[in-house]
């Protein structure tokens, strides 16, 4: 049976966390939400001798994706996000960069993927949540065998993403929560885009946005 680890790398101005999940069989890795110092999260891919093999982009904000280009050119691999954020990925302004970076980031994912897809890499079933909110395409990705979601800035711990930037809105964020997250067992582990990871059973209890 596979074993699967999972580490992190707080990166750039906003304190993203970047997430390496990989086969501690295979070392084949997966890179979630690689926001900003490339040169970095590359130094621990090699002194962890870990095979990146592909990019999860859990939204397009400018934070969450500023070393993409470098690492899918460096190690060859693709990018995937969910199609409903494709115009958020090539537009500088609704991804935030030109305003808040100081340089327009324009990206494409190589795989467009939707609500409800499943995709396996690293030897894992991967189910694909849209959950719109905090951008219209945000995407939480559900590692099905690990008991693993990647929340993006879609679910905090005892919070929820902002939802006054451009294709925002709190009745859907809370309405994504409820409806694709919360309907998740409660001992699947939550790994948000910032901040401390949780559990679904604490974020229905405690979380006073979209707690039931």
């Amino acid at each position: 049976m596979p074993d699967y680890k999972c580490e992190m790398k707080v990166v750039g101005s906003v304190q993203t966390n970047c997430y390496f999940i990989y086969n501690t069989n295979t070392s084949e890795c997966i890179i979630i939400d690689p926001g900003d110092e490339a040169q970095r999260i590359n130094a621990f891919i090699v002194e962890k001798g870990i095979k990146p093999v592909a990019i999860l982009l859990t939204h397009g904000h400018f934070d969450h994706v500023g070393a993409v280009t470098f690492l899918r050119n460096k190690y060859g691999i693709k990018v995937y996000a969910a199609e409903a954020e494709r115009e958020t990925l090539e537009s500088p302004e609704i991804n935030l960069s030109s305003q808040l970076m100081g340089e327009r980031i324009i990206l494409e994912a190589d795989e467009w993927l939707y609500d409800g897809q499943e995709i396996n890499l690293i030897g894992e079933k991967i189910r694909c949540l849209l959950t719109p909110g905090h951008t219209e395409g945000g995407m939480c990705f559900y590692f099905t065998g690990c008991g693993i979601l990647f929340s993006g800035d879609t679910l905090f711990e005892q919070s929820v993403g902002r939802t006054d930037f451009p294709g925002g809105s709190m009745g859907k964020i809370v309405q994504s929560i409820r409806t694709k997250l919360f309907v998740l067992p409660d001992y699947v582990k939550v790994y948000p885009g910032h901040g401390m990871e949780t559990t679904i059973g604490d974020e229905k209890l405690l979380n006073p946005y979209a707690a039931l």
